[in-house]
């Protein structure tokens, strides 16, 4: 699924030792019928405890080649740059190997996973350490549940759920906590934190470690901030935090929204409100749950609309000069490297993509349809249709 819940066999939770009297943990659930019978689906930190049931079996030389891969079809798409974020060691050292293979076709800027932050920082290694090809960029953290899979945390309960409000995976504690460590060491930070409960959270780290140590220019993220209202909105403003919403999420995922109630979707995704309030607002896929291929994510954003042709929030609808500058100078801005790549100007770097019609001369609901003829990264062609 997307990362946040996975379906279990009968065996599988034999071999866990999980039952129908197992507590759920915090930040986590083993689901229930209503005889109380364990269904197979557990979410959040429940699913911590079939880890080392599906070991990981992947070669060293394998990962470098699913980098290799990715970096193929990523560029095909249209993608020059990317952002990871949650990385693990295995991730850094395969990027690491297939650029030095020749392989490594965009550019990537590695969100380091929250659990090697000690590591690292008894390292040396801080944000931006690395070069135009491979950078590392803010320390990653998860805070609460996911949109699609209908587990991030609010302040009202689900449609027809009355019980259920979401997961937070971090206490406030464990979040400031977090920041603290991350923003005096010289990190961007970047938490996902997908309900309007765990974003307010965010924004109280945010604002106390700039209260209490304040730094100029430090960009930290919000991963996905699903769901807002005029208040977060502001502090955001406010805190020069940099949102970033799912862009293909509207158009991939529509079914799931029925969950979230038509009110409630007026403020999610709202990249039109971020703009309205002159919040940088970047780019994000969250491949895999989320499809990657930007001609998609305009599509979404300028016409709100799922697979069925069902609209979503008609009031965030962006226009197509501003999908693109999220999709290009927004993303670059995110990683602090406007001055040298998101846009076409002379003395950047010469990074572009060709398309076979501008998205201003199609139909709305056909701009992902529209050819990638040519990706060009450092003045070099990376994918030529």
């Amino acid at each position: 699924r997307g990362g946040h819940t996975s379906v279990y066999n009968s065996m599988a939770l034999g071999l866990a030792g999980v039952t129908s009297e197992t507590q759920d943990p915090p930040g986590g659930r083993f689901y229930r019928d209503e005889n109380g019978r364990l269904t197979g689906l557990v979410a959040g930190g429940a699913r911590s405890v079939f880890n080392e049931l599906i070991p990981s079996d992947s070669s060293r030389e394998q990962r470098r080649d699913g980098v290799i891969l990715i970096s193929e079809l990523m560029t095909q798409a249209g993608l020059t740059s990317v952002h990871q974020t949650g990385g693990s060691r295995n991730d850094m050292v395969a990027y690491q190997d297939a650029r030095d293979a020749g392989g490594m076709r965009f550019r990537m800027y590695l969100f380091p996973r929250g659990q090697l932050f000690d590591d690292l920082v008894n390292a040396g290694v801080r944000t931006g350490m690395g070069d135009e090809v491979f950078r590392i960029g803010a320390v990653k953290f998860t805070a609460d549940g996911s949109a699609s899979e209908r587990t991030m945390r609010m302040s009202e309960p689900y449609e027809g759920r009355p019980d259920d409000f979401g997961l937070l995976y971090m206490t406030e504690e464990e979040i400031h906590e977090s920041v603290e460590n991350a923003h005096r060491n010289d990190y961007q930070v970047a938490i996902h934190a997908n309900g309007d409960v765990t974003i307010n959270m965010v924004l109280d780290a945010y604002e106390r470690v700039q209260t209490l140590w304040p730094k100029e220019d430090t960009r930290h993220r919000i991963e996905h901030c699903s769901l807002v209202n005029p208040e977060i909105l502001t502090r955001i403003a406010d805190l020069g935090v940099i949102p970033a919403p799912f862009y293909t999420y509207v158009h991939y995922h529509g079914n799931k929204w029925v969950d979230y109630g038509e009110e409630r979707m007026r403020w999610m995704f709202a990249h039109k409100s971020f703009l309205d309030y002159g919040i940088p607002v970047a780019p994000a896929s969250d491949y895999t749950p989320g499809p990657y291929e930007p001609m998609m994510a305009i599509q979404s954003m300028v016409t709100r609309k799922d697979f069925d042709g069902r609209v979503w929030g008609p009031n965030q609808r962006v226009s197509i000069e501003d999908a693109l500058k999220i999709c290009t100078i927004n993303g670059a801005y995110a990683s602090y490297e406007e001055n040298i790549k998101g846009s076409i100007t002379p003395g950047k770097l010469a990074d572009f993509v060709i398309l076979a019609d501008a998205p201003q001369d199609v139909d709305p609901d056909a701009i992902k349809h529209i050819e990638i003829v040519r990706t060009v990264v450092g003045g070099t062609t990376m994918y030529g249709a």
